[in-house]
């Protein structure tokens, strides 16, 4: 079953990293995978946290595909078809370049799929391939990538549907994606309910010591206590 806007919405008040900790409440285990591990730039770093559907795929572009310009159109194609379905869930691209030391050679992301998976319902996009376009890419969907590139060079969509691997973190098809410009992190919808409980623990332990960083009333003996009780 789909997650309800409510649910989603109850994520979004939380950051990526607050998202992290609930998930280690719930496992520990957790602190060692499941999230993104390793450097990226967000694009659109001032967008609030997004959470949705992964929409999963891989890509190439540092050599030509073995296919003909029309062949790779209609592929191109049936990746859309796929990304546009459940349109009324939001939803998180996470594609992986396959180019392997060449991955980022040229931007599958930049204004024209940026807008065209907007339009699908997709707020964010989370790859280790490169971005171009950015002072023309929509405001409202957040980027996580490698970095920039200005050529496209021989972009093309290799799979889309299949588990991928994209700075570390292992994503399948519909699982829930959180991101923000601290990165994603990716957990079964079943948990919704019990990562946003914990979130809102976590914040809720703590208060009490940043309330008092903040007044400037803490004292040693202050945060022994505080921490203790957490």
């Amino acid at each position: 079953m789909s997650p309800t806007e409510a649910e989603l919405a109850r994520l979004r008040e939380f950051d990526t990293p607050t998202i992290c900790n609930a998930l280690e409440m719930l496992e520990p285990g957790r602190r060692g995978y499941g999230y993104t591990r390793k450097g990226m730039v967000a694009v659109n770093a001032g967008s609030s946290p997004v959470v949705g559907l992964a929409r999963t795929a891989t890509m190439r572009s540092a050599i030509r595909a073995d296919r003909a310009a029309d062949a790779l159109k209609r592929e191109r194609l049936k990746y859309y078809e796929y990304v546009h379905e459940g349109s009324e869930m939001p939803k998180v691209c996470v594609m992986q370049d396959l180019d392997g030391d060449d991955a980022g050679t040229g931007p599958f992301w930049g204004e024209f799929n940026t807008r065209i998976h907007r339009a699908m319902g997709v707020q964010a996009v989370v790859t280790d391939g490169s971005v171009r376009d950015v002072d023309n890419l929509p405001a409202d969907v957040l980027l996580l990538s490698r970095g920039l590139r200005p050529s496209h060079a021989f972009v093309h969509i290799a799979d889309f549907g299949s588990q991928v691997n994209v700075f570390g973190m292992s994503v399948s098809h519909d699982e829930l994606v959180h991101a923000d410009q601290h990165g994603a992190v990716a957990f079964p919808s079943h948990l919704i309910g019990d990562v946003a409980t914990r979130a809102a623990e976590f914040v809720a332990a703590e208060a009490p010591i940043i309330a008092a960083c903040k007044a400037d009333r803490l004292s040693l003996d202050e945060l022994k206590r505080l921490y203790m009780a957490r």
